[in-house]
């Protein structure tokens, strides 16, 4: 036999052979197919379950969280404006005693015909009142004049001119005294310059 009749035969035993067995390769093939898309229908499904599963406890967590940052977000607004409200009464609680003082003050003004005596009482009131704004952290501005003008804590009203040459530029007069609280400035200096 040539080379050719061998390959002829071997085709037919082939097709003999598939042909005594189509349906059988094609219910293995349609099997194996069954399978794989039943393994990744059930993988895609437990895979789309699990995700939705997931993104649902994602938003369950962002929505408790963003609830607990509002009610916190409120409370601090309100606790801030309590504060705001109230944050000056210890300090009128202790300014009312010198309101008493000036009362009592005037009621011995009237009784009473001593200047001298008058202006002991006022000077009295005036240094309580002082004692307790600076122990609070109040600082008057003090020993101004011959000093140079600084912007951030003086405030210029008006320029006259200098009684000396060492004096253009420089402070004055102060018209109005200066505070510090904590060293920020509560009050500028209002202060003549010289020119």
């Amino acid at each position: 036999m040539t080379d050719r009749a061998k390959e002829d035969k071997e085709q037919g035993l082939e097709q003999t052979e598939t042909a005594e067995n189509p349906v059988n390769e094609g219910e293995v093939n349609q099997e194996t197919d069954k399978e794989f898309s039943n393994e990744s229908e059930e993988s895609e499904v437990s895979e789309s379950a699990k995700l939705a599963k997931e993104n649902q406890e994602l938003k369950d967590k962002y929505v408790r969280l963003y609830s607990e940052f509002d009610n916190f977000r409120r409370r601090t607004a309100k606790e801030r404006l309590e504060l705001v409200n109230t944050a000056s009464q210890d300090l009128i609680q202790e300014i009312l005693p010198v309101l008493d003082d000036f009362e009592r003050s005037f009621k011995a003004e009237n009784n009473s015909n001593d200047e001298e005596q008058k202006h002991a009482g006022s000077k009295l009131i005036y240094n309580k009142l002082l004692r307790m704004l600076t122990s609070r952290g109040l600082k008057p501005m003090e020993d101004l004049v011959g000093k140079d003008f600084d912007a951030e804590y003086h405030e210029a009203i008006t320029q006259i001119p200098a009684p000396s040459e060492e004096m253009k530029g420089k402070i004055v007069d102060v018209v109005e005294k200066g505070y510090t609280l904590a060293g920020k400035v509560v009050r500028y200096a209002k202060v003549v310059i010289g020119k």
